[in-house]
C-alpha cells in the first residue's frame, strides 16, 4: 500500500520518481492478471497461453518483496551512518548530583537540571553539562568529544563540558548551559542537519531523475506497442511482461541513493573526527576554495592569553592600571580581556564594576568607572578617540616584535599606560600550515592585534600575507575583495569579530573553542580548535565528491545497460528476456551497490 501511496502523490504533486514506476509497474501487472482471472473472455485469442490468460500475481508480489528488501537494506546502511549521531547521544549521563542550598545532596534526572544549578561531580563520573567550576580541581577526559588524548586539568573558573569523563577529583559545578544549548546537544544537531541536507549535486540528480521517469515511461509504451505489434503469439502477453520489467529495473532508486548516501556516511565520519559540517553542500564546496583567511587569536594560537607585563606612564602604578584595566574588561568575551582579569585576581587587586560597557570588537572596549571615561584598546582605537600613543611607541613596537599583543589604557581622554599579553601559538599550527600551504592553499592572516605582531606571529609560521589592526568590517571587506578576484574564499575564526567575515566567506570555518555566534555563523566548524581539521576535512570532501560520482556513474551505467535488456532487444539474436522479478532483484542489487560504495568512506 505505501508504494501505491507514493506513486498516487508523485502523480498528484508532478514530481515524478522511483514509486511513479514500481506503482504503474506492478500496478499494470496485477490488475491485468485480476482481469485475466475473474474475466478472461475480455482477452483475444492472443493473450491465451495454454488454454488460459496468464497472470502473474507471484511476479507482482515477488516485485514489491524485493523493492522491500532494498528499502530494509537502506534503512540498514542509514543506521549504520547514524552511528555517530547515536554514539554522541549515548555520551550523556542520565542523572546529576544537585547540591541544594543547605547542601544536601541528591541524584535528579538530567531534565530537572536548570542554569545556575550547582552540581557534584565525582571521580569517575561523566560532567552532566555545560558549565563553569566553583570548587575543586580534576583532570577531564574530553576526547569523546575533542579528540584530545590527553586529560585536561580543570580548577576553579574553568570551563567543563558536559558528557566529558572526570578521572580523579571531586568539582562542584554551576551549570550555565542545559538541553539543547549544550555543546553535545548542538554537535548532535549540526550532524543531523547535515545529514538532512542535500548537495548541489543531488538537487541536479533530480531533476535528471524526474526527466528520467518521463522517458523510461515513454520506452515502456513503446516497448508493449513493439512486442503486442511485431512479436511472436501471444505478442501483448510479451509486450506487457517486457513493458514491466523495464519500468521496474529502471526505477531510479540507486540515482536518489547515490548521494544522500555518501553524505550520510560523511558527516558521520567527519563528526568521529571532530570536524562537523552544517549541511551538504559545505562538504561538497570545501574542495574547491583556494584562499583561507585564517585569525591569530584563538585560531593560530591558543586563545588563552597570559598577561606579560605593564609600563605605567609616570605617576601611575602598575597595579592601579591592571585593577583599572580588569575592572573594565570584566565586561568582554575577548581571550586577552579573560587574560587581564585572571592577573589582576591573582594579585587580589578589588574590581570594581563599569556603569556603562562598550565593545568595539577586534580594537578595544570602553566603559565608565567611577565617573571617569576608560578606553582600553590598541593603536585603531586610540586614533579613533584622538588619543596620542607616541609615549610608548617605541616599547610598543618592541613588544610586538616579540610577538605580544599590545593595549593602550587612557582615563578620560589621556593616555595612562601600556598592558602587554602574549599567547603562545598552538603546538599543532605549524603543522596545519605547512599541509595547507602544500596542497596549494593561499593562506592570509587578519587579526585585531597591532601589524608587528601580526607579522612576528607571521614570519614564526611562515605566512607573508598579514593584515593588522583589522576591524571585523575590514575582514568582511578583504573576503569580498578576494571574492571579486575570483578566489574561492575560506575564513577560519573563533571570535564574535569573525562573524560577518565567516558568513561572508564561501565556507566559514568555525573553532569549536570559540564563541557561539561563530559558530552558528560559519558551515563546518572544528570541535578541537585545531587548524589540521582543515585538511582532514577537505580530504574528506574531495574523497566524498569523488564517491558520489562513482554512485551516479553506477546508476546511469546500469540503466543504460538494464533497459534495452528488459525491453527485449536481445531476443531476436539470443531468445532472452528478462522477468519482471529479474528486474526487481536487479534493481535492489544496484541500490545494494550503491550503499555500498557509499559505506567505503567510513574507512
Amino acid at each position: 500500500w505505501p508504494f501505491f501511496v507514493r506513486c498516487w502523490q508523485s502523480i498528484l504533486n508532478r514530481s515524478p520518481n522511483m514509486w511513479t514506476l514500481i506503482g504503474i509497474g506492478t500496478g499494470a501487472a496485477f490488475i491485468y492478471s485480476l482481469v485475466g482471472t475473474l474475466a478472461p473472455q475480455v482477452f483475444p485469442d492472443s493473450f491465451i497461453s495454454m488454454g488460459r490468460v496468464a497472470v502473474y500475481f507471484e511476479a507482482t508480489d515477488a516485485i514489491i518483496s524485493l523493492t522491500l528488501l532494498g528499502q530494509v537494506l537502506e534503512l540498514k546502511a542509514r543506521s549504520q551512518t547514524s552511528a555517530a549521531i547515536k554514539s554522541l547521544l549515548g555520551l550523556a549521563p542520565k542523572t546529576a548530583r544537585k547540591v541544594n542550598d543547605d547542601g544536601r545532596e541528591e541524584d535528579i534526572p538530567l531534565s530537572h537540571v536548570h542554569v545556575g544549578d550547582l552540581l557534584r561531580v565525582r571521580p569517575g563520573e561523566k560532567v552532566p553539562v555545560d558549565g563553569i567550576v566553583t570548587e575543586g580541581s580534576s583532570s577531564i577526559d574530553e576526547s569523546m568529544l575533542t579528540g584530545e588524548p590527553v586529560p585536561v586539568t580543570k580548577r576553579v573558573g574553568d570551563q567543563v563540558i558536559g558528557a566529558t569523563m572526570n578521572m580523579n577529583g571531586s568539582l562542584v559545578m554551576r551549570s550555565e548551559k542545559v538541553g539543547s544549548s549544550t555543546v553535545l546537544s548542538q554537535i548532535v544537531q549540526m550532524v543531523s542537519q547535515a545529514q538532512r541536507s542535500k548537495a548541489p549535486m543531488q538537487r541536479m540528480a533530480d531533476q535528471v531523475a524526474g526527466w528520467f521517469v518521463m522517458v523510461v515511461i515513454g520506452i515502456s509504451i513503446l516497448t508493449f506497442l513493439g512486442w503486442g505489434i511485431f512479436g511472436p503469439e501471444p505478442s501483448w502477453v510479451y509486450g506487457l511482461i517486457n513493458a514491466v520489467a523495464v519500468l521496474i529495473i529502471a526505477c531510479p532508486c540507486a540515482l536518489g541513493l547515490a548521494t544522500p548516501m555518501s553524505i550520510m556516511v560523511a558527516t558521520g565520519r567527519g563528526a568521529s573526527n571532530g570536524v562537523l559540517f552544517r549541511d551538504a553542500a559545505a562538504i561538497e564546496n570545501l574542495r574547491k576554495i583556494d584562499t583561507l583567511i585564517i585569525d591569530k587569536t584563538g585560531t593560530l594560537t591558543e586563545g588563552q592569553p597570559t598577561f606579560d607585563k605593564i609600563i605605567p606612564l609616570s605617576g601611575y602604578e602598575d597595579n592601579e592600571i591592571l585593577r583599572l584595566a580588569a575592572s573594565l574588561d570584566q565586561g568582554s568575551e575577548h581571550p586577552l580581556a579573560d587574560a587581564i582579569v585572571r592577573a589582576a585576581r591573582e594579585r587580589d587587586l578589588a574590581l570594581s564594576k563599569p556603569t556603562s560597557f562598550e565593545s568595539g570588537s577586534g580594537i578595544g572596549v570602553k566603559g565608565e568607572l567611577n565617573g571617569h571615561q576608560l578606553s582600553l584598546g590598541n593603536t585603531a582605537l586610540m586614533e579613533q578617540l584622538g588619543i596620542s600613543v607616541d609615549a610608548f611607541i617605541n616599547d610598543a613596537e618592541k613588544l610586538r616584535a616579540e610577538g605580544a599583543s599590545v593595549m593602550h589604557l587612557a582615563v578620560d581622554g589621556k593616555l595612562i599606560g601600556l598592558i602587554a599579553v602574549s599567547d603562545p601559538i598552538k603546538a599543532s599550527t605549524p603543522e596545519a600550515l605547512h599541509s595547507l600551504k602544500n596542497s596549494g592553499l593561499r593562506i592570509v592572516m587578519a587579526t585585531g592585534d597591532g601589524l608587528t605582531t601580526a607579522k612576528s606571529v607571521g614570519s614564526r609560521l611562515g605566512i607573508d600575507e598579514v593584515y593588522g589592526e583589522v576591524k571585523p568590517a575590514d575582514k568582511l571587506e578583504l573576503v569580498k575583495k578576494l571574492q571579486k578576484e575570483g578566489r574561492i574564499v575560506a575564513m577560519a575564526g573563533d571570535g564574535i569579530n569573525d562573524a560577518p567575515a565567516l558568513a561572508q566567506a564561501d565556507i566559514g570555518i568555525a573553532m569549536g573553542t570559540g564563541t557561539d555566534v561563530a559558530m552558528n555563523s560559519a558551515q563546518v566548524t572544528l570541535v578541537k580548535g585545531d587548524l589540521r581539521g582543515i585538511e582532514i576535512a577537505r580530504t574528506l570532501s574531495e574523497a566524498t565528491i569523488k564517491n558520489m560520482k562513482q554512485n551516479l556513474m553506477f546508476a546511469f551505467l546500469y540503466n543504460a545497460l538494464g533497459i534495452p535488456l528488459a525491453a527485449g532487444i536481445l531476443y531476436p539474436f539470443t531468445g532472452w528476456l528478462l522477468s519482471p522479478m529479474i528486474a526487481a532483484l536487479a534493481m535492489s542489487l544496484s541500490s545494494a551497490s550503491v550503499i555500498g560504495n557509499a559505506l567505503r568512506l567510513r574507512k
